[in-house]
């Protein structure tokens, strides 16, 4: 049997501000990928692993919104981040208490 090399790491970072659609803005396999997620983890930014929307974000232009085909999809990762932050929050609050 022969084995397939380990996959490089995907890493897309996405920007959101309303009213707009989310933004692509980093993209990185590799090492970059890592350090975009090293990044992300030193600044507390939750992360989420889904390879396949990963593959399909990292087509997508620098700087550009998402395409409306990837909107649920983005949106499930937005409901994730947030409900992530309202959590640490709570926890946060909780021990200042």
């Amino acid at each position: 049997m022969s084995r397939k090399p380990p996959t490089p790491t995907l890493a897309v970072a996405l920007s959101y501000e309303r009213p707009r659609a989310p933004k692509v803005v980093a993209v990185g396999r590799g090492w970059l990928g890592e350090k975009i997620i090293e990044t992300a983890r030193e600044h507390g930014v939750p992360l989420r692993n889904d390879p396949a929307l990963a593959e399909a974000l990292a087509g997508v232009e620098l700087e550009s919104e998402i395409p409306e085909a990837l909107y649920q999809a983005v949106a499930a990762v937005i409901a994730y981040v947030l409900r992530t932050n309202a959590r640490a929050a709570e926890a946060t609050a909780g021990h200042q208490g």
